[in-house]
């Protein structure tokens, strides 16, 4: 077998087993998509079954004196057996969906996974297989080479032995020389030349098993892999049929109560029972007398003939109108260790960033609460009926006692932070957090006391119960400048749109008369910021609420303006 020949027969079995490595692929994704045909069958089922209880549990009869009356007819009686009949109808579809679960779904999926497991199994031995051999082809083809030069080298030897021989100017030692330099060439010939056939014998051997048993072998595992595959699709789509011809007796009895329940019917027996049910006993008035002329006539009347009349009354009705808004608590977030000293020196960097980050929105937070307090006490000094500005200042005093606490507690942890940076080996995350919350605080009180509402992850979060808390504690009077949500909204009267806005950053709106709001969402504005910090908004007709001045930017209308 020439080398050429070898290679064309290499290359066809790459090209089996690319066809193979397709089909099996192929027959793989079939299997899946009859998985999902037969799951969406099954969510079919469930829905159609759903549908059906909810249809029966509606035309039940309800729980009131009307119910007797109408299990009085035959026809009312009928209907209720026909809805018993169909909630068990829908009963038997929720069989179907159960069963096809079961037995075909969880069946084809452990299936799934065994079949891609044995595939991926037998190329790998497949590929394996043909590496192995290649190898040995290329073995041998080292062999080959080395034998033909060491008989190219062995006959130039001996030329050159001959050649010195035949010289008669050459010394006898010289001679002596070349001799034994070709014997030694003859010699390493010799041994590349059984080198080369005892490999030459072994690759054969190797290549008859490969092409005659290990090959064939792999080819037959597919096969029989692929026909397992198809004899299992097989028993499904049987299972698929029998699923539903198991349900039919029960289905047939259902049916045959519906029509037993339609055949109970009586119409005589109905209509009279309508007749004792409305049956009067009064009785037929008595005859006319023949009167003179000029008198006026005078007709007998039966003690019980009809002559009361019924006097209808009126039910009033009413209609309340309520809205429920929601009270939503924050609920307080626990801590690890407070120098994180247990962690690697990079996750302990990177929870002490964290806890900075989280100190220094608190420290925004607290800040942001204090010139809300601010603007209420300005608000107060300017009209004093609204609230004494005095009451504001024991609560701004402990929010600046709390910017104070968590500059020191950030202080803390950025020493702890340097205190790592300085352990670790590298220091190529020079833009942290930290650094830009001190850049971008300008009106703080501190370095360390930044604005800045992105969390590290790039989310949002926002706790305004502590706000809310402090506004409706230093309020107590209704006309002020703090929105009193519950009053305001219960009103009827339905505000009047004044302009447009759209959502900076997102808030959560977790209190009473608040609205939640994502990011770069359009709002209606109905009401503007009176100083105390919000700004009432509308999504639709039902959706309102307040949400901080500084999350919006408002576009008010111009006639609103103007006003």
């Amino acid at each position: 077998m020439d080398k050429t020949e070898t290679l064309v027969k290499e290359q066809h079995l790459k090209d089996q087993f690319d066809n193979l490595e397709k089909h099996t692929q192929w027959g793989i994704e079939f299997v899946e998509k009859y998985t999902k045909f037969v799951k969406e069958r099954s969510e079919i089922e469930i829905s159609y079954a759903k549908q059906i209880r909810n249809l029966s549990k509606k035309y039940q009869p309800k729980k009131n004196s009307r119910e007797d009356e109408e299990s009085k007819y035959t026809f009312c009686r009928a209907f209720l057996s026909t809805l018993n009949e169909l909630n068990d109808y829908a009963g038997q579809h929720e069989v179907i969906a159960e069963n096809l679960t079961s037995q075909i779904i969880a069946d084809l999926s452990r299936h799934l996974q065994e079949l891609k497991a044995e595939r991926k199994s037998h190329f790998h031995d497949g590929r394996k297989a043909q590496q192995h051999i290649e190898s040995s082809w290329k073995q041998l083809e080292t062999c080959k080479r080395k034998f033909e030069r060491d008989c190219k080298e062995a006959d130039r030897a001996q030329q050159y032995f001959e050649k010195m021989d035949a010289d008669i100017n050459v010394t006898k030692a010289d001679v002596e020389k070349a001799r034994q330099q070709a014997q030694m060439r003859h010699q390493m010939a010799a041994d590349s030349k059984g080198d080369y056939s005892s490999y030459l014998q072994k690759f054969n051997q190797e290549q008859n098993e490969h092409y005659y048993t290990v090959i064939p072998n792999i080819f037959q595992k597919l096969q029989d892999m692929e026909e397992k595959r198809i004899e299992r699709i097989g028993v499904c789509m049987k299972t698929f049929a029998d699923v539903d011809r198991q349900v039919l007796p029960i289905v047939g009895k259902c049916l045959d109560g519906m029509t037993k329940a339609s055949e109970s019917i009586e119409p005589k027996a109905d209509s009279k029972q309508v007749v004792e049910s409305y049956k009067s006993g009064f009785e037929p008035p008595g005859d006319v007398e023949f009167q003179d002329y000029g008198q006026a006539m005078k007709r007998t009347v039966s003690e019980t003939s009809l002559s009361d009349s019924r006097e209808g009354k009126e039910r009033p009705t009413g209609k309340t109108k309520g809205k429920l808004w929601p009270f939503i608590k924050n609920k307080s977030k626990g801590s690890g260790p407070e120098d994180f000293s247990h962690l690697p020196p990079e996750q302990r960097r990177k929870k002490l960033q964290g806890k900075i980050d989280e100190l220094n929105k608190d420290i925004q937070k607290e800040m942001d609460q204090r010139d809300a307090l601010t603007k209420m006490k300005d608000v107060y000094v300017k009209n004093p009926q609204m609230g004494d500005p005095a009451s504001v200042d024991p609560r701004l005093s402990e929010i600046g006692q709390n910017i104070e606490k968590l500059q020191f507690e950030v202080q803390k942890f950025e020493g702890w932070l340097a205190e790592v940076e300085e352990r670790m080996p590298s220091k190529s995350d020079s833009h942290r957090r930290s650094g830009i919350y001190e850049t971008q605080n300008s009106t703080a009180v501190s370095n360390n006391c930044a604005q800045d509402r992105e969390s590290p992850d790039g989310s949002y979060t926002e706790e305004q119960n502590s706000e809310t808390q402090v506004k409706a504690n230093l309020n107590p009077n209704p006309t002020s400048s703090t929105p009193e949500f519950d009053d305001e909204f219960d009103d009827e009267e339905t505000l009047p749109t004044i302009g447009t806005c759209k959502a900076l950053y997102p808030f959560d709106g977790k209190n009473e008369g608040t609205i939640s709001v994502a990011e770069g969402e359009l709002l209606y504005v109905i009401e503007e910021d009176k100083g105390d910090g919000w700004t009432r908004v509308r999504r639709n007709e039902d959706e309102e609420g307040y949400v901080p001045t500084s999350y919006v930017e408002v576009i008010l209308e111009t006639n609103a303006k103007d006003s």
